[in-house]
């Protein structure tokens, strides 16, 4: 399972040695050991993820439509706007849309991109593209039978409130909400 790292580099470190120590359809773990010019040796353990996906509804009311989903790692439900994972050659844009659809029902005749997010940087490789929904259409969702999902419509102030008070906690749910507020000047 191991692999040789090569002398790759990265940044100031060169990888003695590179192996993934566990991995499933949606993570990678991966286990360096990198050395500095000075000859200081360290392990990196990383935490790779397939990119994903965060869209905010944001309807013509000025509520948003925000998913309340079990957390499994967290053992709590979380409020959080829609996201997901992107398929292999799914362009981002076409995810946001699938996910919107899977998970809420909702239809978007447009998608602003407001960027992307790496979410954990010191442990977590997890790229994150960014979209603001607008011209919804709403529909029933398209889930899959164990997924428990309950969809939340909030005034974005609300949302946003809900955010500075920690009630919203999801990394890229939050840097969503601020920037949409922002972005139309709540």
């Amino acid at each position: 399972m191991g692999t040789n790292g090569g002398g790759r580099r990265r940044g100031p470190w060169t990888v003695a040695e590179s192996a993934v120590v566990y991995e499933n359809p949606w993570i990678r773990v991966r286990q360096d050991t990198a050395r500095q010019a000075a000859g200081e040796e360290t392990v990196f353990g990383v935490v790779e993820m397939k990119p994903g996906v965060s869209v905010l509804p944001l309807a013509d009311d000025g509520r948003v439509h925000l998913v309340r989903v079990y957390r499994y790692t967290l053992d709590f439900d979380s409020l959080e706007v829609v996201s997901g994972g992107v398929d292999e050659s799914e362009p981002p844009e076409d995810a946001a849309r699938r996910e919107l659809r899977e998970e809420a029902g909702i239809e978007a005749s447009e998608l602003v991109d407001l960027g992307a997010i790496d979410q954990l940087t010191e442990v977590v490789v997890s790229p994150n593209r960014m979209f603001l929904a607008r011209g919804l259409s709403f529909g029933a969702p398209e889930r899959e039978p164990s997924e428990r999902i309950e969809t939340v419509a909030v005034p974005l102030a609300e949302a946003l409130r809900m955010v500075m008070a920690g009630e919203i906690s999801h990394a890229a749910s939050a840097v969503l909400l601020l920037k949409t507020g922002r972005l139309i000047g709540i």
